[in-house]
């Protein structure tokens, strides 16, 4: 439950505070939301199913988040990094759906 507050803190801050991003990193920023919204629907999933713990979702968080950011940098490197985002985003995008499919059966019971 700490990590869902300092999620939403963090989210209030940013907005409150409208940071600025370097222009070195503005191409890994929405890899990162995509990322980091993987991680939110698979915590709450585990968190419908009963099996949530702040440990495992913070971890699952961060380490979504920097594993996609780093893939998208070595696409740069080797000048790819379009297509690496796409795949990216196509697969993290696979998992959001899946997890919003079970959230909506927990839910819905459909």
């Amino acid at each position: 439950m700490l990590a869902i507050l300092g999620l939403i803190l963090g989210i209030v801050l940013g907005v409150v505070l409208e940071p600025t991003l370097p222009g070195a990193l503005q191409p890994y920023l929405p890899i990162a939301i995509v990322a980091a919204l993987d991680a939110l629907f698979g915590g709450a999933r585990a968190w419908l199913e009963g099996t949530f713990t702040d440990k495992v979702f913070v971890v699952s968080f961060v380490s979504n988040v920097l594993i996609a950011a780093v893939i998208v940098w070595i696409g740069d490197q080797i000048g790819v990094g379009s297509q690496l985002s796409t795949g990216v985003v196509v697969v993290l995008g696979i998992r959001i759906f899946t997890n919003a499919a079970a959230i909506r059966r927990q839910l819905f019971h459909a």
